[in-house]
Parts: C-alpha cells; sequence; structure tokens
C-alpha cells in the first residue's frame, strides 16, 4: 500500500491546517489509519489514529486541538489541527495498519511550521 500525505505548510500561532493522507493500493480492509510526528532532534510522537469503526484516540499534547476522520471508502484520513502552537512544528507522517497482511505502512511525511 502506498500513502500519501499532504496539506502542510506554514501557519502562525492560534491558526489551523488541515492534513490529507490517502492510501491505495490496499488489496485487503486498511484497519488503523494513524498521524505521527517528529520534529528535529526529537523522537517519533504519536499524534492521533482512527479504526475501520471510527474509533478515535489521541497523544495527550494534541487533545482537544486536533481531530482526525476517514471518508466514506476508508482511504483517506483527515487531520484537523486548530490552536496550532510552535512546539507542533514537525513533519508529519501518516500511517495504516492491515491486519490481513501484519505490519505498518509508512507514507512520506509533510511538514508543519508554526511560527510568527
Amino acid at each position: 500500500v502506498q500513502l500519501q500525505a499532504s496539506g502542510g505548510g506554514l501557519v502562525q500561532p492560534g491558526g489551523s491546517l488541515r492534513l490529507s493522507c490517502t492510501a491505495s493500493g490496499a488489496r485487503f480492509r486498511i484497519d488503523i489509519m494513524g498521524w505521527y510526528r517528529q520534529a528535529p532532534g526529537k523522537q517519533r510522537e504519536f499524534v492521533a489514529s482512527i479504526t475501520y469503526g471510527g474509533r478515535t484516540n489521541y497523544g495527550d499534547s494534541v487533545k482537544g486541538r486536533f481531530t482526525i476522520s476517514r471518508d466514506n471508502a476508508k482511504t483517506t484520513a483527515y487531520l484537523e489541527m486548530n490552536n496550532l502552537k510552535p512546539d507542533d512544528t514537525a513533519v508529519y507522517s501518516c500511517s495504516a495498519d492491515i491486519a490481513a497482511v501484519g505490519g505498518r505502512h509508512w507514507g512520506r511525511g509533510t511538514q508543519v511550521t508554526v511560527s510568527s
């Protein structure tokens, strides 16, 4: 499966961005789609995930500000980011877990920079 993330950019503190992650080539159901981020010099951090059934989970640092969703075809995940802070600056990558084949698939990241 191939994952393509988009929507990153430069935004001022307090602003909003919407990231998209589109999966293609999956032969089986994508059970979980997720977002992770990595800032320079830091470890990769879990941001949010959503199951095929719509159950969501968020990292503590983004709860109440970020919202993850999936489209009806279940192949695109969105990350709505509000009230962005400079600490949210990172490369955001999406992931797809496919239970039928095991493992986690990763896409190339998209840069999000929060700065005035």
